[in-house]
């Protein structure tokens, strides 16, 4: 007979080796899924994470890696504060969505206007948008105790319409004869969000990343709040009689990855995406948790993890065009990880006991 046992402490050593087995995992359960539709799995695999990295036209997928990677990393990093301290955003998909509307709006309003400042300024409303997205949950939980996860979860519906009424009317551009979608920013040198360093990828929301990265080790380590996260998510009620106020911890981690779920959105409407449309959404906000998870809601980690993750994007793609794969097969070998990364947790806190008296 086979149970599980709950570990006195949890295992360092498989809590450090979850990401790399729950990545083996996905590889081969992925190959398994490639092989039922009909192509060769090592060939699969070798498109998705060997080409973009070491192939023939490696150079060209390089540069792509970090435009996947800068917004999952920014997201994920506000995420994993939240997260360690026991508040859910599962809504950061719309956050993004609202902070990419709320800066091109503030942008397009000063259209044809070649002014410096009108970029700063979307940054500045992009954050604010997102941020304001954010505290809809955040104040429900704290004032009426409503459900952070479901209402952040629904507020994605939300947004997503608020997009499509963006597309289609407010922000459409008005020389487009009919067609959705505002006028490109990337064509728009005062709102443009170009690449810093040709062929690197590398745009300001890629520094930004880097930013909130920095930032939050530092938080987390070295200042008075990320004790009082890290000590809410271990010991709530010693938390709480450390003098540690959860309602405002609540808003403070809403705020912070509304924030910079906000900032992606804008980076990426000014740059990669380049407009407002329809099918902006990307769901980078959902793939973002995979990749907190992945690391382990540490920031470090997360960088290595963003980069893992879009190297499944790029890859991905790759995939789907020399070899016919379907995109939602992309979707479920993406999704794998994380339920791999899960399945694998378990033993950090649990020990596997067989029988009378084996155990691992």
């Amino acid at each position: 007979m086979i149970h599980l046992e709950r570990r006195p402490t949890p295992s360092r050593v498989w809590g450090a080796a979850a990401p790399i087995l729950a990545v083996a995992l996905t590889m081969i359960a992925g190959g398994l899924m490639f092989a039922f539709l009909g192509e060769d799995p090592i060939e699969a695999i070798r498109t998705i994470f060997w080409d973009p990295v070491l192939g023939e036209f490696a150079w060209y997928f390089r540069g792509q890696l970090l435009v996947k990677a800068g917004p999952l990393i920014l997201i994920a990093v506000g995420l994993a504060l939240g997260f360690r301290a026991g508040v859910w955003n599962i809504g950061a998909e719309g956050q993004y969505i609202v902070g990419a509307i709320c800066g091109a709006a503030a942008g397009l309003a000063f259209y044809p206007s070649d002014s410096w400042l009108i970029f700063p300024l979307m940054v500045v409303c992009g954050a604010l948008g997102g941020l304001a997205w954010a505290m809809i949950p955040a104040l429900l939980r704290v004032k009426l105790g409503t459900n952070e996860i479901l209402v952040s979860l629904m507020l994605v519906y939300v947004a997503e319409n608020l997009l499509a009424s963006a597309a289609v009317s407010w922000l459409r551009n008005p020389d487009a004869v009919g067609f959705p979608g505002s006028r490109n920013l990337g064509q728009w040198a005062a709102a443009a969000n170009p690449e810093l360093i040709a062929g690197t990828g590398a745009h300001w929301g890629v520094v930004a990343a880097l930013i909130a990265v920095i930032f939050a080790y530092i938080m987390l380590t070295r200042h008075l709040l990320g004790f009082q996260i890290r000590l809410t998510g271990a010991a709530p009620r010693a938390a709480r009689f450390a003098g540690v106020d959860p309602g405002r911890l609540v808003l403070i981690c809403f705020g912070l990855s509304g924030l910079l779920a906000g900032l992606a959105g804008l980076f990426e409407v000014t740059g990669p995406a380049g407009q407002i449309s329809i099918d902006f959404a990307s769901g980078y906000g959902f793939t973002a948790i995979i990749v907190a998870f992945l690391g382990r809601l540490n920031p470090l980690g997360i960088v290595a993890a963003g980069l893992l993750m879009a190297l499944t994007y790029v890859g991905g793609d790759n995939a789907a065009t020399n070899l016919g794969l379907p995109a939602a097969a992309i979707s479920a070998f993406q999704g794998m990880l994380l339920f791999f990364l899960l399945a694998v947790d378990v033993l950090a806190n649990f020990r596997v006991r067989i029988g009378s008296g084996v155990t691992t």
